[in-house]
């Protein structure tokens, strides 16, 4: 199993950086190339959502990008440091991952981003769990490989 770990500061243009490695990291692993421009998509979407939780939230710690490549899977976890109590219910249109349970001074998200960002990654790609707690959330999203893609 090789593991790549991003860390960068909550800036909007970091995030350009992050989908770059993180489609360079899943050809590597063997990510078909049709599935490449999902991942760019998808993973651009996770930091973005992470980079404005951060900055609507006063959070100065940096977002973390994990790119885990294993015999069958390619995952890549985004991660943030805004606290929430827990993962909501699905909401009506099935897409989870509101943070409750946070204090309305700690988090800002009248305007739906949260869910709207969520929706995006759900639409891009089939294997997606959100998680959220205490020590902030993560949106893990996973991909199969082809062994017979992987560059040697």
């Amino acid at each position: 199993m090789a593991t790549v770990e991003l860390r960068f500061s909550a800036q909007p243009e970091h995030v350009r950086t992050a989908r770059l490695v993180a489609a360079a990291v899943a050809r590597r692993a063997g990510v078909g190339e049709a599935a490449l421009d999902e991942v760019r998509l998808a993973v651009g979407e996770a930091c973005s959502r992470a980079v404005g939780l951060h900055r609507s939230n006063d959070v100065v710690t940096p977002i973390r990008v994990v790119l885990t490549e294993e015999e069958k899977t390619f995952s890549i976890e985004v991660g943030d440091e805004v606290p929430g109590a827990g993962v909501a219910a699905a909401d009506a249109a099935g897409v989870p991952g509101a943070r409750d349970a946070a204090p309305a001074e700690d988090f800002d998200d009248a305007d739906g981003e949260d869910e709207m960002g969520l929706a995006v990654i759900r639409g891009l790609v089939d294997d997606v769990e959100v998680s959220a707690g205490q020590d902030g959330g993560t949106i893990r999203m996973t991909w199969p490989v082809s062994s017979a893609d992987v560059l040697s």
